[in-house]
């Protein structure tokens, strides 16, 4: 008997999706594991993996978005039937105001649909406006192949191939001053935008402590001479997850969450890194930091941070953290405030490594110094708790021997 394929529920609050390509074609024969399409999610695009074994016969949603639970695709034996209710056509919209022209350029980047800069409209798939954005391809002088004439990554690959049909983008002439540039918002910044305002909306409140880093730079030098080639070799990162992470098993009230109903207080220390990525801003987990040694949380770090920036993140690379990291010591920041990723009790940022003059024993000296500023949401904790936890960060960032 055939199965329906549905569309997964891939993360908490997740109502739909989008399909952006499939990875098999009707009459093809699916292995149970393998993957079948590329769904788009407010957080990530990622293949999906058949639940069954058989021939796909028949493809009910070829691209575009799908509530969770609705039929995508039906797997079964070859030769079988298959029977599908049509999906409701969507209301027409009502008919929108005549735009004013926008440069090409602008256009080009719209998630949902291309602009003309003649002021008319064109679809196109997610994929095909990656590709096209990729390869610099202008996308709105395409013709689309897809339902109801919309591009899909096909006509652009075969644009390519034939430069005739597929104008370049050039570089724009400067526009007159006091011109608007729109930038519409992609799934994973709306997801931003969204979540911050949940962050801002909970009672929070920040303190700050400077760790002197000498230790902890002597650590990292010799970790990085007994790394091995090819490894990724370890970052002062690194070890300050490896304290957060200690200093989270000791104070449990702080790897926490907190759900509007309860405060769960986590056996394991899953911290999120936040890492920029060119469409917003992502968290991706690694999962029981405090279980690993340093050298296993570098290969750890090193792999979502690569996954996170080249789109191969899985929705349970984000999904369920109880911790936040976010450092912008890169970037020569010497102290920010960072915003709660909700339902998570506390995040912490960082600041670069300085040298400043301290006293020490009745002496001006110089010391390297890091500034960490926690963010914590007061339902969940209190100033005390909070204050502990981040003392106890600082011993172990000033004496690394304490958390190993």
């Amino acid at each position: 008997m055939a199965d329906e394929v549905k569309l997964p529920r891939l993360g908490q609050g997740m109502e739909s999706g989008t399909i952006v390509k499939w990875l098999k074609h009707e009459g093809d024969r699916v292995e149970k594991g393998e993957p079948l399409y590329e769904l788009d999610t407010d957080k990530v695009t990622q293949e999906v993996e058949a639940d069954f074994s058989g021939v796909l016969l028949k493809i009910a949603v070829d691209e575009g978005e799908v509530p969770v639970g609705d039929t995508i695709a039906v797997i079964g034996e070859e030769g079988e039937t298959v029977e599908l209710e049509e999906r409701a056509a969507e209301p027409a919209a009502e008919p929108e105001p005549e735009p004013e022209p926008v440069p090409v350029e602008v256009a080009a980047e719209a998630p949902a649909r291309v602009i003309h800069a003649d002021g008319g409209r064109v679809k196109a798939s997610p994929l095909a406006r990656r590709i096209a954005r990729e390869r610099g391809i202008e996308l709105a002088s395409l013709t689309g192949t897809g339902p109801e004439g919309r591009i899909v990554a096909e006509d652009v690959e075969r644009a390519e191939a034939q430069p005739s049909l597929a104008p370049r983008l050039v570089p724009a002439a400067p526009q007159p001053s006091g011109e608007i540039e729109v930038e519409p918002l992609s799934s994973i910044r709306r997801t931003v935008a969204r979540r911050l305002t949940e962050a801002w909306e909970a009672p929070a409140f920040q303190i700050s402590m400077s760790a002197d880093m000498t230790r902890s730079q002597e650590l990292h030098a010799r970790l990085a001479e007994l790394a091995k080639e090819n490894e990724p070799r370890p970052t002062l990162t690194d070890i300050l997850t490896k304290a957060c992470a200690a200093a989270l098993m000791r104070h449990r009230a702080v790897n926490a969450r907190f759900t509007g109903e309860a405060i769960e207080r986590h056996p394991n220390a899953d911290i999120g890194i936040a890492v920029a990525i060119p469409d917003g801003l992502v968290v991706p987990l690694i999962r029981a930091a405090e279980r690993r040694t340093i050298a296993e949380l570098a290969a750890a770090r090193a792999d979502i941070v690569s996954r996170a920036r080249e789109g191969k993140l899985r929705q349970d690379d984000l999904d369920g953290g109880t911790f936040t990291i976010s450092n912008l010591g890169m970037f020569g920041v010497e102290q920010f405030v960072a915003v709660l990723n909700p339902p998570q009790a506390a995040i912490l940022a960082v600041g670069a490594v300085e040298d400043r003059a301290v006293a020490h024993e009745g002496e001006v000296v110089v010391r390297p110094l890091m500034t960490m500023t926690l963010t914590c949401d007061h339902r969940a904790l209190d100033g005390a708790v909070a204050s502990d936890f981040l003392r106890t960060v600082k011993a172990y960032l000033e004496e690394p021997g304490l958390m190993l």
